[in-house]
């Protein structure tokens, strides 16, 4: 949610076109992440001014807009330095229109601007200071303030530099934020900051960086963390500034002067540019000035390195486009043969039956002594939890939680020092989820992340973990970075029942399963004609409800939680269990039920459900296995799908609940990659 996209060349002649051209594109690579206005701040052709073009709506929009300023922005014009700044918003204070739309600047002569990921907590504190100071406030955005605040200090200490002051404006700030700054006072630099949402940097240079890490600077009078209640604003006073730091020496790590600096929100940006970026952690300040990045510390509490590694990227820019597929999601989803491979790939030892995870390797042993498991998530990283509570309560013998992460926060859950805590998230960076590894972490207990992205903060903030390996997922509604959720804990699961020999041949009966699932799923795949046939017939209705149970219950919440998210349709994952308790007063004709049957354990108590929904004039389409006659009996329409080990059925179950909303979605003219109101990457709370 919300995107960030900044870029600066240094001796680098570019085109004022190709620079707007560099920034727009920035943008149209973080569309994914849901937003509902864009903007991007230049210098003015004319003066030393800084232009700003603002657009609610899409990308395409602001491309427009910039077109039809053509002239005004002198677009044909070359410059040598230049920094410019972009952004997708997504509204959390204000409406979407183009006041509150990002860049926000200080004043009406756009002496600083800045784009803003995040939520500001004290926004309101701040602001009734700057009114106080005479500042007047043009948007409803928490975002002004900051625009508003650095501008206060540059009035106040004109001589410090301009990292200097965004060390003051980060020091007030509270809540989560990644920001990016310029300034026409401090022409061809730019500064950025995080706390709490992710940021990088990619850098390009005509020859090899000299070293492979950039060090974190400390002025000699850098003094150490204040009480907070000394550099928090009261609405009344002053604001406190920190002492100029002693040294304002620059790292210079470039055999040449040429360089380009991509800032952004996420790698997709930048990789087409360049596979080398720098991941920053909390509280980091990056600055760069004529033409040298530093980066610098606001605060010293925490872990702190005392450097920045340089991170080669192995994504590729084929793996984030589009391909023959119409949209991101399709592509997505007929991708899961190959991500459930990437995801087994050097895990799994199919010959002689033995699973190794790198990651926790070390820690195993720690996991056997534990209390309990916790899996803690949010959506379908919730539901992939769900989905394997079952067999690693078998396989582990351990007690499981499962929880959502907002609601497991709510409630103040007692964590132990022997409790193992899973965090699972696609980006690493969902707000809910790193609120509440923090929270597990203060209580002593064992952090493993299960995350999708490299650097983020969930990995980073981990003891250990496990790298899905799924790809890019650019779709807003994840698809394959839920199968690959489901196949981590499943492989986690075996590695814990490995020295039980009571268990070797479930163990094997899994292991010969996954072996088998590359196949299956490309089978399922083939549905996908039929499912559309069935789609046409649901897209018109106003409610879906999807029932199971066991296994395949979590494929009913993930399921539903598809339709929602991508048709704007109702639509309920039922426990069949629960059905005689209430929902079995919504089936009638009318309404639309699909049923998950499989023959596993609990088939017999799935066919009661259905015996059940049947006999109140219920029209069922079923899920089932693959020449199911009798239970195909019961319904006129079905989906069969391959027969595999219980525990996994799920897998392959969900991809027709997949393919049945994407459908749906095309069928109503739907968003399917940017769903109204959502956001890939969920970075507040």
């Amino acid at each position: 949610m919300c995107g960030i996209f900044a870029y600066l060349n240094y001796l680098i002649p570019k085109k004022r076109e190709e620079i707007l051209e560099l920034l727009v594109n920035g943008l149209k690579r973080l569309e994914y992440r849901g937003y509902d206005s864009a903007g991007v701040a230049v210098d003015s052709a004319a003066s030393k001014d800084i232009s700003i073009i603002k657009k609610t709506g899409k990308v395409a929009l602001l491309e427009e807009e910039i077109k039809s300023r053509s002239n005004e922005l002198d677009v044909s014009g070359t410059v040598e330095t230049h920094c410019g700044i972009a952004h997708t918003r997504w509204a959390t204070h204000g409406i979407p229109n183009e006041v509150n739309s990002h860049p926000q600047r200080s004043d009406p002569r756009n002496g600083f601007v800045v784009v803003h990921n995040g939520i500001i907590t004290n926004y309101k504190a701040v602001q009734t200071f700057l009114e106080k100071k005479g500042h007047v406030f043009e948007s409803e955005t928490d975002t002004e303030i900051i625009a508003k605040l650095i501008y206060h200090f540059h009035e106040q200490h004109p001589n410090y530099s301009f990292r200097e002051l965004v060390e003051n404006v980060v020091q007030q700030l509270e809540g989560a934020f990644a920001l990016c700054f310029k300034s026409k006072y401090f022409p061809g630099e730019c500064v950025a900051t995080r706390r709490g949402s992710p940021l990088l940097v990619g850098i390009k240079t005509a020859t090899r960086l000299a070293t492979d890490h950039i060090p974190i600077l400390y002025g000699k009078e850098d003094p150490p963390p204040s009480p907070a209640a000394e550099h928090r604003p009261h609405g009344r006073g002053e604001f406190p500034t920190l002492p100029r730091t002693g040294s304002t020496s620059e790292f210079e790590p470039l055999e040449d002067k040429q360089v380009e600096y991509f800032f952004a929100s996420d790698a997709s940006a930048v990789i087409e540019h360049t596979n080398r970026v720098i991941y920053f952690e909390d509280d980091d300040v990056a600055a760069v000035k004529n033409g040298s990045l530093s980066i610098h510390r606001v605060r010293r509490g925490g872990d702190d390195p005392h450097k920045r590694e340089i991170t080669t990227l192995k994504m590729e820019l084929q793996q984030i486009m589009k391909g023959n597929y119409d949209f991101f999601m399709q592509k997505e989803i007929f991708e899961q043969p190959e991500s459930v491979i990437n995801t087994m790939r050097g895990r799994m030892n199919f010959e002689n039956g033995t699973v190794t995870l790198g990651g926790i390797k070390e820690y195993i042993p720690e996991i056997k002594r534990c209390r309990r498991l916790m899996l803690i998530g949010c959506g379908t990283s919730y539901h992939s939890a769900v989905a394997t509570r079952q067999l690693l309560e078998e396989l582990t013998e351990l007690p499981v939680m499962v929880e959502l992460a907002s609601d497991f926060l709510d409630r103040t859950t007692p964590v132990f020092r022997d409790d193992v805590c899973f965090f699972i998230s696609q980006s690493g960076e969902t707000a809910d989820t790193l609120m509440a590894l923090r929270y597990c972490k203060l209580r002593g207990a064992l952090i493993i992340g299960i995350t999708n992205t490299v650097g983020s903060s969930i990995c980073r903030e981990s003891h250990c973990g496990v790298h899905i390996n799924a790809g890019p997922e650019i779709g807003v509604a994840s698809t394959k970075a839920y199968t690959s959720q489901f196949i981590s804990l499943v492989m986690f699961a075996l590695v814990m029942s490995e020295d039980r020999l009571s268990l070797r041949q479930r163990r094997q009966e899994i292991i010969t399963g996954l072996k088998n699932l590359q196949h299956q799923i490309g089978e399922v795949l083939k549905l996908d004609n039929k499912v559309k046939l069935l789609a046409e017939d649901l897209y018109k209705k106003k409610s879906l409800l999807i029932m199971g149970r066991g296994f395949n219950f979590a494929t009913c919440l993930e399921g539903a939680l598809k339709v929602k998210e991508l048709t704007y349709m109702h639509s309920e994952g039922i426990m069949a269990g629960e059905l005689k308790h209430g929902p079995l007063a919504l089936v009638d004709e009318t309404m639309p039920v699909l049923m998950i049957v499989m023959r596993d354990p609990v088939y017999n108590k799935c066919m009661n459900a259905l015996q059940q929904v049947t006999a109140r004039s219920g029209k069922p389409i079923l899920i089932c296995e693959e020449g199911d006659q009798e239970t195909m009996s019961y319904c006129q329409k079905s989906l069969e799908v391959p027969k595999t080990v219980d525990c996994l059925q799920g897998i392959l179950t969900v991809i027709p609940m997949q393919l049945l909303s994407f459908h749906i979605a095309v069928l109503k003219g739907c968003n399917v990659d940017c769903p109204r109101n959502l956001a890939k990457s969920v970075t507040v709370e």
